[in-house]
């Protein structure tokens, strides 16, 4: 199976090396600058619970060198979804399986606008890293685990051959019979924690502890929910609430990773998260107040400031 890897960040650079410490021997990763440099020189490293050193690695800067994959795992930051789009063109043949782990729902979208659906499946990633340094994949927590399936519940031979090479390399890997679901179950805590440390600024513990605050937490929740029981997703009445207890349990110094980029003058993901809300909320007549108002606080940021 040849796995090409659009984006060898912090979630396609470590479940690629999972994949290839698993035995997976063609697997290619797409990356740019100092990154490709190390990766290409030393291999490519991940840093934290449990340590992986894979090289020699795949890794180039042209996707149409890949020649045709059987599976593109689409992991690059969503304002680069259009330029992705375009690259991964040479990779993806009749068969070719491409699927999304970016943030979001509008993902899919963008899509099936530009390949045949049945050239795609679902993905849901959840991992915490950064690229510690070039070539380095830093693992911030012990949570890591993939999701992925066909659109129509299907279990498929392509679906089946994925899983059993994530689960070689020690990926906490599932075939979802109903992956439409858990992308916007993921989708309803993203937006909510992003939105709310970033325009609060502060990590999840003073937020969820404050009654004003958690209320805000929970009714952020409750819209993206609202939207997506209005698309014909099956997500329960009292899930926004499920989310809040789960909000619970974590650490009191997590944040998310748009928080960072707010703090680092970096290009933020709130168009297509709160905004994606607002989008998708619009398109059937659901109010989501709470996530436009994170929208629109966050505007002015949305582009970064970093050079």
């Amino acid at each position: 199976m040849r796995i090409a890897i659009m984006g060898s960040g912090g979630l396609g650079g470590y479940f690629g090396a999972r994949l290839v410490q698993g035995g997976a021997a063609d697997v290619h990763f797409v990356a740019r600058g100092k990154h490709l440099e190390a990766m290409r020189r030393d291999g490519l490293r991940v840093e934290g619970p449990e340590p992986i050193h894979v090289t020699p690695v795949h890794a180039t800067d042209q996707p149409a060198k890949i020649g045709v994959a059987d599976v593109v795992m689409l992991c690059v930051k969503l304002w680069d979804t259009q330029q992705a789009i375009e690259q991964i063109r040479p990779m993806v043949g009749p068969d070719t399986a491409i699927i999304s782990f970016q943030n979001g729902v509008l993902k899919d979208q963008y899509l099936r606008a530009a390949f045949d659906e049945r050239q795609l499946m679902g993905g849901v990633g959840y991992v915490a890293t950064t690229i510690g340094e070039p070539g380095v994949i830093r693992q911030t927590g012990p949570m890591q685990r993939l999701l992925f399936g066909e659109f129509d519940g299907s279990r498929s031979a392509r679906g089946e051959a994925l899983l059993a090479a994530c689960l070689a390399g020690g990926i906490n890997a599932e075939l979802s019979t109903d992956i439409v679901r858990e992308i916007w179950q993921k989708y309803v805590f993203l937006v909510a924690l992003s939105g709310t440390t970033t325009t609060i600024r502060k990590p999840i513990g003073p937020i969820r502890s404050n009654p004003q605050t958690r209320a805000f937490l929970l009714d952020v929740m409750k819209e993206v929910v609202a939207v997506g029981r209005a698309h014909g997703v099956a997500l329960t009445d009292d899930f926004a609430q499920a989310r809040l207890q789960f909000a619970d349990g974590l650490a009191a110094d997590m944040t998310s990773s748009m928080h960072h980029d707010l703090e680092r003058g970096n290009r933020l993901e709130v168009r297509w998260l709160a905004g994606g809300v607002v989008e998708l909320g619009q398109a059937k007549g659901v109010p989501t107040p709470l996530n436009r108002a994170i929208a629109d606080i966050l505007a002015l940021h949305a582009e970064g400031t970093s050079s």
